[in-house]
């Protein structure tokens, strides 16, 4: 018997507490930028909202890029530089006084997330050993799952006692550390080779393997977005927001209790006997929401949402990855969360007219419903891509 090689290797705890300092301050701005533009730019709810699409516009662009920009400059190099300009950027926050400077910081700031996010699951992938690769991706995705609570907990608990100058100090720092971390990465790859001019193909932008599993990573993503969107409105219409504070807290710990094991099982028996389970359990948890009056199944729709989106994450990261090439795992990774962010951004404004036509209660009903219908999706693409393999 073989000995398991090892995945809580020094570049993999690097880049796997870079990651959690990097989503960490995303999340936070996510949170703080509107009430920042709401009290200390004298702006409107609607601009605070418009700071998060442009962050997730850029992001969403430059992915497209991203698997040609790091063909061409190399994985470490473009880690490096990304998070030092992703660090940099958080730093400008600080001197940002008009709403025209913070949409324009906003979308910059999109740029360097979208790129250092997708090399930095490159490189993950890359570091694991490829028998282990589900579960390693699995304690890879914790870092940004961890991120979820830790962030906005930061943003609000700063908020009451420093100035907004000082809170952005305070990212700041976090995003230094964060870059420091960077750069104990090793990468094993090969050296960059100056390349002729080409005509441009499909396949510089995108991973066409990787695609199908992107779909349905796409159409979860999509559903989610009522999560992070309107959980706490709808809180707030049922008269429980002390209680959604413990929302992304019961969350978590539901993810990190199984998260152990089922990168394990995915390695071991498939992915199919994770993802459907999970995609199951997940579209539970949203219809247990639409029927929620109470505190505990508010809690308790936040313990299905973390068992089950919570793992879906990184399954799908780790079918998109193992769809390409190892030389195309930037491509791979780039293509996923293209459509991955696509599902975010789509869904939290199309999502708000849906409610607004139905109720939150009835969103979260028929949004359980279709994720449930996923399932049979999955199938599909999974049993498309085993005939053509």
């Amino acid at each position: 018997m073989t000995e398991k090689r090892p995945i809580w290797t020094r570049s993999f705890i690097n880049i796997s507490i870079s990651t959690f300092f990097l989503f960490a301050v995303f999340y936070a701005l996510l949170t703080f930028t509107p009430i920042y533009v709401l009290d200390g730019l004298d702006g409107t709810a609607a601009e605070g909202g418009f700071t998060a699409s442009i962050f997730l516009v850029s992001a969403i662009i430059i992915r497209f890029f991203a698997g040609l920009i790091l063909e061409k400059y190399g994985k470490k190099r473009i880690l490096v530089f990304s998070v030092l300009m992703f660090a940099l950027s958080t730093v400008l926050y600080i001197f940002i006084d008009s709403l025209t400077m913070l949409l324009l910081l906003r979308f910059f700031h999109g740029i360097w997330f979208g790129l250092v996010t997708t090399v930095a699951g490159a490189i993950a992938a890359d570091i694991v050993p490829p028998e282990r690769r589900g579960e390693g991706l699995g304690y890879y995705g914790i870092a940004m799952n961890l991120a979820v609570v830790a962030g906005p907990f930061l943003a609000l608990t700063l908020q009451p006692y420093l100035s907004y100058s000082m809170i952005f100090t305070v990212f700041g720092v976090i995003m230094v550390i964060g870059f420091f971390c960077a750069l104990f990465v090793r990468v094993d790859e090969q050296p960059v080779v100056k390349q002729e001019k080409r005509k441009l193909t499909f396949s510089d932008f995108l991973e066409k393997r990787s695609l199908p599993i992107a779909s349905v990573g796409f159409f979860i993503s999509f559903a989610y977005a009522s999560i992070i969107t309107f959980i706490s409105v709808y809180a707030q219409s049922l008269g429980l927001i002390k209680t959604a504070s413990f929302f992304f807290v019961v969350y978590a710990f539901a993810m990190l209790v199984v998260r152990p094991f089922t990168g394990r099982i995915f390695d071991s028996m498939g992915p199919n006997i994770v993802i459907i389970p999970s995609c199951i359990v997940f579209g539970v948890g949203l219809i247990s929401l639409s029927f929620t009056e109470s505190s505990w199944m508010l809690l308790l729709s936040g313990a299905l949402v973390g068992l089950g989106y919570g793992t879906l994450l990184p399954s799908f990261q780790t079918l998109a990855i193992q769809a390409a090439d190892k030389h195309r795992s930037g491509y791979a990774t780039g293509t996923f969360f293209a459509l991955y962010d696509s599902g975010i951004a789509i869904g939290s404004v199309s999502l708000g007219v849906f409610a607004g036509l139905l109720g939150y209660s009835n969103l979260y009903l028929v949004l359980g419903i279709f994720v449930l219908c996923i399932v049979f999706y999955y199938r599909w693409v999974m049993t498309k891509h085993r005939t053509a393999a």
